[in-house]
């Protein structure tokens, strides 16, 4: 059985890894030398600290299982371990991409069963 990570991605970022099949990473990733993911339980915490009141985003399903040794899981905010991929994203590994609104609150809104 997969297991799932999720990269939270403005809808014109990922326009553009489409067209080459990549994903190379957002500012922050390239900064950081890897791509940010989050596991389900830890998505609500990023998104409201480093999207907040953004809209026209992504929610981007991977199955980490296909990213091999390039994806390791490392301690980061408050102590837990965050899924970091030191590689580009190959859009092979993508599962699902999914919009994630704002709400009328100004929370973004998380499909059905997404803890």
């Amino acid at each position: 059985m997969a297991h799932f990570i999720y990269k939270i991605c403005p809808r014109a970022m990922w326009v553009e890894a489409q067209k080459t099949g990549v994903f190379e990473g957002a500012p922050v990733d390239l900064q950081d030398g890897y791509i940010h993911f989050s596991t389900a339980e830890q998505l609500r915490e990023t998104a409201a600290k480093h999207f907040a009141g953004q809209d026209d985003l992504l929610l981007v399903s991977v199955d980490g299982d296909r990213l091999g040794e390039a994806l390791k899981y490392e301690i980061s905010r408050g102590g837990k371990e965050f899924p970091h991929l030191y590689a580009p994203l190959e859009l092979s590994a993508v599962v699902e991409t999914m919009p994630l609104p704002l709400g009328d609150d100004g929370q973004h809104r998380f499909p059905e069963g997404m803890k």
